[in-house]
């Protein structure tokens, strides 16, 4: 079972947030579904935001590192403008793993 890390925008005002999450919640169904085993940050770390002693840019760190471990990462198509997906996505190449571009998440 190849292991897959979902990429997508997380970051947002709350409404924007809970609506990138659910997004993500249903990409990641969708690949679990085909046999995937996904990590899915969105759901992950859901309202850790503002948590004492954590600066934002440790959850992209440590995604990083989960996703050095992972066989394939899955984009989805709100990727753009996104920081985090971006770096993802960098790593992912740099890695050379294999990327697989969602079209149907919108």
């Amino acid at each position: 079972m190849k292991v897959a890390f979902l990429a997508g925008p997380y970051r947002g005002d709350f409404q924007e947030r809970c609506r990138n999450i659910i997004a993500a919640k249903k990409v990641a169904k969708k690949y679990w579904a085909q046999g995937f085993a996904v990590i899915c940050p969105h759901m992950n770390s859901s309202g850790f935001d503002g948590i004492e002693r954590v600066c934002p840019t440790k959850f992209t760190e440590g995604y990083l590192e989960i996703l050095r471990r992972c066989d394939t990462i899955i984009i989805m198509s709100t990727w753009h403008g996104s920081a985090g997906a971006t770096a993802e996505l960098h790593k992912a190449q740099e890695l050379d793993l294999e990327i697989i571009y969602d079209e149907d998440d919108e």
